[in-house]
């Protein structure tokens, strides 16, 4: 194993690769190369270091993936942006990931964002209806979605499902609609085309299965859409992009304004947000359901109208998420 190793010696920093292998119960370690005395000198001499070293090859995602990382966030850390309330230690990160989105991957020829992004779309696609209960796995969704392999065994509904998903998403990408009841509307028909023919707001009253939040009465979906998208236009000047689409999924989650289709339509909104203020769109993880459910749960006890610190932990959370999966399907 090759890791990256940082000597330090008074205030100045050195790092080097290192080498690392058991023999029999001893563990044998050993500098293979010096990379610099700053992140900005590793991350530049690097990749050529790692060509001529053929043991590095299993560990250089991962080291590359630490760079890049640290190299952004040092860029940010020189701005000295000014402190928010809501995202306190992410705030760094989170605008690392925006810079190197606008500075790497916005300069990439449109070949290799077209399939970068496409990546993103099935790893979106997959992630977000499996949220929802869709049995399909990642492998068939990029079988079916990347070479129209059909998965054996597995319901029209949840075939569509991912389909839609990835279609709605490209076709997001390119928006740059205002958010409107028109425009989710349109969203969320799109999403449930051959799934589901309810496609208007819900008048009828429903409960969500082991949650522990009311919805919004059918009779009052309309209005508190409406207050929801007021909320959301007062606010969108005012809060940093991330607090706003983070707080905006939890308003919509909880209003539930649709018979089916809300936490697939509300990440996708979610998303738009972002991409409107030029971040990066994000990944919620399947493997990470519980913790996306109590994080949201967290946040109940908010009216609908109120921008509260009780949204620190789902913003934390919704943080995290993307800084994991910019870095992992961006790089």
């Amino acid at each position: 194993m090759v890791y990256l190793y940082k000597k330090s010696k008074g205030k100045n920093s050195y790092y080097y690769l290192r080498a690392s292998k058991r023999k029999g119960n001893k563990k044998i370690e050993k500098d293979i190369a010096y990379l610099g005395n700053s992140i900005e000198e590793a991350r530049k001499r690097f990749p050529e270091i790692a060509k001529n070293k053929q043991e590095i090859k299993k560990s250089y995602r991962k080291i590359n993936l630490f760079l890049e990382g640290e190299y952004y966030k040092k860029k940010v850390e020189k701005l000295k942006l000014k402190k928010d309330p809501y995202l306190n230690e992410s705030l760094i990160e989170i605008e690392a990931c925006k810079l190197h989105y606008q500075k790497e991957f916005k300069r990439l020829n449109k070949l290799d964002q077209k399939e970068i992004i496409n990546n993103f779309s099935i790893e979106f696609a997959y992630n977000t209806t499996s949220l929802e209960g869709n049995t399909i796995t990642l492998e068939e969704a990029k079988r079916f979605l990347e070479e129209g392999k059909t998965p054996a065994n597995r319901e029209l509904r949840e075939i569509h499902d991912i389909k839609n998903t990835q279609e709605v998403f490209s076709w997001l990408i390119k928006e740059e609609e205002e958010i409107t009841n028109k425009f989710i509307l349109e969203i969320h028909k799109k999403l449930l085309k051959n799934i589901d023919e309810r496609i208007n707001y819900r008048t009828n009253d429903i409960r969500v299965f082991k949650s522990h939040f009311k919805t919004s009465p059918g009779i009052y979906v309309q209005t508190d859409i409406d207050l929801l998208l007021k909320w959301y236009n007062n606010n969108k000047n005012k809060l940093h992009p991330f607090v706003l689409a983070s707080m905006f999924h939890h308003k919509f989650e909880k209003i539930h304004p649709f018979s089916d289709g809300n936490g697939r339509t509300g990440r996708m909104l979610m998303n738009y947000i972002l991409m409107k203020s030029n971040y990066p769109p994000s990944v919620i993880y399947k493997k990470t359901r519980s913790e996306y459910l109590d994080a949201l749960s967290s946040a109940d006890s908010i009216n609908l109208t109120e921008t509260s610190e009780k949204y620190k932990r789902l913003i934390k959370y919704l943080a995290d998420e993307t800084i994991i999966s910019y870095w992992n399907l961006f790089l």
